[in-house]
């Protein structure tokens, strides 16, 4: 008995209003309910007013068996950002891109350098990815093989300081199987096209929905963001073949990072994205999951 949470960014008053309206209490400061918790899918920190306030909240529960919580990528990134390079500088280089990104976070820990320490050591106890007999989680993409090759190279799921270090280099092979996991699959626009993000940066890939069945989708079709140079026609058949989809027949996953918009509701029966952009005035997201295997967007609830 599970409620997923999707990015909360800082957004503490959000996520008590949330944690209430699931028939949460606080007992001795930690939100909790008698039959059920919560599993959060990443990203508490950044953008945000109350990004202590929310890690309080989260850490609070994770330590009083109300909750689980997964790393998402800005965690992952805050990591990088504060690890040396061991041949200079930082894991996480700090370009401007990279500085506007943290700021927030960087601003509320000001003369609290031993607190935000704490923390980045707290982001490496949380796992990568969650699964029971029902149910899968993880913060942006869930791909049988990457997921595979962690379970494998990881210990109990956490990924450690060596390997965080591999991952930050593009010519590692574990470069690839942390960055989809944590950011999700890009696929190249067709040749010519670019368009720029929410923050301005200017793109030639686009963030596309692992979860669709690339062989019958346009690049209208699977990508996450609507654009409109984006052609209605069919994909690549090479890039096809690079991708794995998650079919139907497969057990329920629950994930974020997706800044999506509008009412939330359900990607497929089996599929659903609990990140509707509360940080850009959207809403804070959660499932409530009781082990059924097909999902229903009556269970959405949301602030």
């Amino acid at each position: 008995m599970i409620d997923f949470i999707g990015d909360i960014h800082g957004h503490a008053s959000k996520l008590e209003q949330l944690l209430i309206a699931l028939g949460y209490e606080k007992k001795s400061g930690t939100y909790r309910h008698p039959e059920r918790k919560v599993l959060f899918v990443g990203d508490y920190i950044d953008r945000g007013p109350q990004i202590r306030e929310t890690l309080q909240m989260v850490r609070n529960m994770v330590e009083n068996d109300a909750a689980i919580a997964l790393m998402g990528n800005h965690e992952y990134n805050a990591i990088g950002f504060h690890s040396h390079d061991t041949s200079g500088g930082h894991l996480r280089k700090h370009d401007i891109k990279n500085v506007l990104q943290h700021y927030e976070t960087l601003k509320q820990f000001h003369n609290k350098q031993t607190e935000y320490e704490e923390y980045i050591e707290w982001f490496k106890t949380l796992p990568l990815f969650y699964e029971t007999a029902h149910f899968r989680a993880v913060h942006a993409c869930w791909d049988k093989d990457h997921i595979a090759n962690l379970r494998q190279t990881l210990s109990n799921d956490l990924i450690s300081d060596e390997q965080i270090a591999h991952a930050s280099s593009e010519q590692h092979p574990l470069f690839t199987v942390v960055e989809e996991t944590l950011k999700g699959k890009e696929m190249k626009m067709p040749e010519g096209m670019s368009f720029f993000d929410k923050d301005g940066t200017q793109r030639t890939d686009i963030r596309i929905k692992w979860w669709e069945n690339p062989q019958t989708s346009t690049y209208r079709d699977i990508s996450v963001l609507p654009i409109d140079q984006l052609p209605n026609e069919p994909i690549d058949t090479a890039e096809q073949q690079t991708l794995n989809y998650y079919d139907e027949h497969q057990k329920p996953v629950f994930y974020g990072h997706y800044w999506l918009h509008g009412t939330p509701s359900l990607q497929k029966s089996n599929v659903c994205c609990l990140d509707y952009s509360v940080a850009k005035q959207g809403y804070l997201v959660a499932y409530r999951f009781d082990n059924e295997q097909v999902l229903s967007k009556d269970k959405i609830i949301y602030v």
